[in-house]
C-alpha cells in the first residue's frame, strides 16, 4: 500500500508518499501550479499511477476557528475534480491502476508553520524554505493521517 499526501498551493502543489508499511511520510517534490492548483491535476494523476497510490490525503485549509473559507472550498473542488478525472480515465481505459484510490481531506491548520519549524531543525536555511515548504507541508499532512490510522 502507498498513500499520497498533497498540499495545494497556487504556486506549487507539494507531494509526499508513505512507505509501503504506512508508517512514515517522505517528500517527493512539488508540481508547479503557475497560479492555479487545478493546472497540476494531470501531473498529480501521473504520480498516482507511477507510484501505485491506494489512498490520497489532501490538506483542507480550514480557518483557525474551524470554519471553511475560500481556500477550503477550493480544496474540496480540487479533490472532487481529481476524483472525477480519475474515474473518467478509468471508464475510458486510460487509467493505469486497477482501482481508483480513495481520497480524504484532512485539516491542515498550522501545517505550514510546522513544516517551517522542521526545515529549520534540519538546518535548512530560510532561502531554501520557499521551494521545500510545500512538500514538507504535504509530509506533515500525510504523517498526521498515517498516525491517526495507527491509533
Amino acid at each position: 500500500m502507498t498513500w499520497l499526501g498533497i498540499d495545494l498551493g497556487d504556486a506549487r502543489v507539494g507531494l509526499s508518499l508513505s512507505d509501503p508499511e504506512l508508517t512514515f511520510a517522505h517528500p517527493i517534490g512539488n508540481i508547479q501550479a503557475y497560479g492555479d492548483s487545478f493546472r497540476a491535476l494531470d501531473d498529480v494523476i501521473y504520480v498516482i499511477e507511477d507510484e501505485q497510490v491506494d489512498h490520497i490525503v489532501i490538506g483542507l485549509p480550514l480557518l483557525m476557528n474551524g470554519d471553511e473559507g475560500k481556500s477550503a472550498k477550493k480544496a474540496r473542488r480540487w479533490a472532487t475534480n481529481l476524483i472525477k478525472r480519475m474515474e473518467r480515465l478509468a471508464e475510458e481505459g486510460e487509467f493505469r491502476l486497477e482501482t481508483t484510490p480513495s481520497v480524504e481531506l484532512m485539516d491542515e491548520r498550522l501545517t505550514t508553520v510546522s513544516a517551517h519549524h522542521q526545515l529549520y531543525e534540519a538546518n535548512i536555511g530560510g532561502r531554501s524554505h520557499r521551494s521545500m515548504v510545500d512538500q514538507q507541508s504535504a509530509v506533515v499532512i500525510l504523517q498526521s493521517a498515517l498516525d491517526r490510522k495507527e491509533r
